[in-house]
């Protein structure tokens, strides 16, 4: 098939998806979906009412999808874009609306309350959380920055452990063990001992694989532990958590090197190390009409790049506390529901060396949010944000800091149309400032400036029985967009050109459809479509689109249960071409990827065998250069790989 003639199947789909659903709901008799409850809102409540747009994806379904990283489940089971780190440790920088190379620095990620993202340009490492002990990842489409702060426009990834979820816990344990291609061994292993209202959860990993590339073989390990506490009206517990990754760096291919062999290395003597150890308290209390919460976490992070004749090296230390609390109330027959709250970061980094320097930042927030809910059934929701930042480079030649108070604001409403159908909508403000790799490196005699957005949001959401539907159109016009040009000038211009600046305005915006059909017991079906346009407004690549950001995604998941104690998953990935340069010369291709896992189940033993890459396709889903025409700076993905699977229950 056409290139030209998928974009044309993708763009119909949203419309036949939306006239389908309802109509085989009348026809088809089959066992309803669960009512979906979030904690993106900072505290649990149900989907159905909410202004905004969350898509949640459960422990089942990451279990039956095969994933063994959080990286993995997100862009295959919500389509998900994401483009592969340099290292060999599963890492991908995911894009929840089109940021491009920015994205990880437009998005918070948040794991058991903890706020995870880097202030600098490293990116957030998502593939060390065990997998295993994951119950849900919640994904908020668009702004959320009245409750997360800086950073949010393009949303928020909120992850919560089995033992984070504060459920019931109960004696039992897993053990898992997979062999595969490319010489893959991996062995994990969860335990959760109960008793009374105290529980211990322990986990550990190891997994050792020589990737698809030439000097790309990894080794990563892991283990932790949370112990916790709770009765009717309160809870509290301890964590600690840590991950280590061991691995070669292959190197980009050009566009002639990929072509010829896209599992050469270019860089056969290079590699690199990270190191994470995450602790942490949390305390949940009731007292009446008052739900209180406390999440306080400390992080470390070594990362070693060793190349011939010099190493890059540097130690992160970073601190999180989280404060917040919901009031409810009854006005009539009106309900009421204020959350306040209060956020506060440290983060600080030494780079080691001859040419190292010392960086950190500190963040101070606060934020207000009141959802009034009328008898109708309308939703009122209305929210503020004001955060203080100070950030500081000292490379021992020219310290430079930045400081700013920013506000984020938002208003939303919903209303259901009928028992099944609720249409919403939003605007509000979100920001963020440089990191500190980005003031760092720009013109002297530029300032660089806060980048603000307003962001429009409208949506539909359908849950009939066995069918959940959700439709979302967004816009988010972007002023002094912070990203790196390399035609600009810079601290080394001219003999090396390029810097961080603050774009001429941009825009991105969208329709985004997710829809669930459970059509027996037996048997389910899901798809998630995006069709989003990432532009220059105005300036010299005014409507151009912005770097490595698709303008097309789909994911198709099935799960059919054939008969007792056997199960068959799978899907198909599509993300539509993208263009690495501003100027939108080169163009990385459009791929398709398909995956599918059979697994049986005998006593408390599952046999698995899943292969990813089915019809071993050749793309890449990284590269950041354009020469001579020619898409180069490639960095190739694996083609069919196939994993044995043995877990075993207890």
């Amino acid at each position: 098939m056409k290139i030209r003639n998928l974009r044309a199947h993708v763009a119909a789909l949203p419309l036949a998806v939306l006239v389908a659903f309802p109509l085989h709901a009348q026809t088809v008799a089959s066992s309803n979906l669960p009512e979906t409850v979030v904690t993106a809102t900072r505290f649990a409540e149900p989907l159905a009412s909410l202004p905004l747009g969350v898509s949640v994806i459960s422990a089942e379904q990451i279990r039956a999808s095969g994933a063994s990283t959080v990286n993995e489940a997100v862009m295959k089971l919500l389509g998900v874009p994401g483009r592969q780190d340099s290292y060999g440790g599963g890492d991908y920088a995911l894009d929840l609306r089109g940021f491009g190379t920015t994205s990880d620095s437009n998005q918070v990620v948040v794991l058991d309350g903890v706020r995870l993202n880097e202030a600098d340009l490293g990116g957030t490492r998502l593939a060390g959380i065990p997998i295993d002990t994951v119950e849900r990842i919640e994904v908020l489409r668009g702004s959320g920055s009245v409750l997360y702060g800086e950073g949010a426009t393009g949303g928020v990834i909120v992850i919560t452990t089995q033992a984070g979820n504060g459920s019931a816990r109960r004696n039992s344990a897993t053990l898992y063990g997979a062999v595969g291609s490319n010489d893959l061994r991996e062995l994990r292993a969860n335990a959760t001992v109960a008793s009374g209202g105290f529980s211990l959860d322990l986990h550990g990993q190891r997994r050792e694989t020589d990737n698809h590339r030439d000097n790309f073989r990894s080794e990563t390990d892991g283990a932790g532990f949370t112990a916790q506490w709770s009765n009717d009206t309160l809870r509290l517990g301890l964590r600690h958590d840590r991950d280590a990754l061991d691995t070669g760096l292959p190197g980009s291919l050009t566009a002639t090197q990929y072509a010829a062999n896209p599992r050469q290395t270019t860089q056969p003597n290079n590699c690199a190390s990270i190191r994470n150890e995450r602790s942490g308290v949390f305390a949940e209390a009731m007292l009446g009409s008052w739900q209180l919460g406390m999440d306080a976490g400390s992080r470390d992070k070594a990362l070693a790049s060793v190349r011939p004749g010099s190493v890059y090296a540097y130690d992160v230390e970073a601190q999180q506390l989280a404060l917040k609390a919901r009031h409810t109330s009854q006005w009539g027959a009106a309900r009421n529901a204020l959350v306040i709250g209060h956020d506060r970061g440290e983060w600080d980094r030494v780079v080691q060396g001859a040419f190292g320097s010392v960086a950190g930042q500190t963040a101070r927030g606060w934020y207000l949010k009141d959802d009034l809910t009328l008898a109708s059934g309308t939703r009122l929701s209305a929210g503020v944000r004001t955060e203080k930042l100070a950030k500081n480079v000292d490379d021992g030649f020219a310290p430079v800091q930045l400081s700013e108070r920013e506000t984020a604001w938002e208003l939303g409403v919903s209303q259901p149309l009928t028992s099944a159908t609720t249409v919403w909508a939003r605007v509000g403000n979100s920001f963020r400032l440089a990191n500190v790799d980005e003031f760092s490196f720009t013109n002297p005699a530029v300032l660089i400036r806060p980048q603000t957005s307003r962001d429009l949001e409208a949506g539909a959401r359908w849950v009939q029985g066995a069918y959940k539907l959700e439709a979302r159109l967004y816009r988010s016009n972007l002023t002094d967009e912070i990203g790196y040009d390399r035609n600009a000038v810079g601290p080394n211009s001219p003999l090396f050109p390029g810097a961080n600046i603050n774009f001429d305005p941009t825009r991105r915006q969208g329709l985004e459809i997710d829809g669930d059909w459970k059509l027996s017991t037996t048997l389910s079906l899901g798809a998630r479509v995006a069709l989003r346009r990432s532009t220059f407004r105005e300036g010299p690549y005014s409507g151009k689109d912005v770097p490595l950001a698709p303008r097309r995604t789909l994911a198709l998941r099935a799960d059919w249960v054939p008969m007792a104690g056997h199960r068959l998953s799978g899907g198909v990935n599509f993300v539509g071409s993208q263009h690495p340069d501003f100027a939108n010369v080169c163009r990385m291709p459009a791929y398709t990827t398909a995956d599918a896992r059979y697994a049986v189940q005998v006593k408390n033993m599952e046999l698995s065998f899943g292969v990813n890459n089915l019809f071993d396709r050749d793309f890449y889903t990284q590269a950041f250069g354009c020469v001579a025409g020619q898409t180069s700076s490639i960095y190739p993905e694996a083609g069919r790989t196939f994993t044995a699977a043995l877990r075993m229950s207890f």
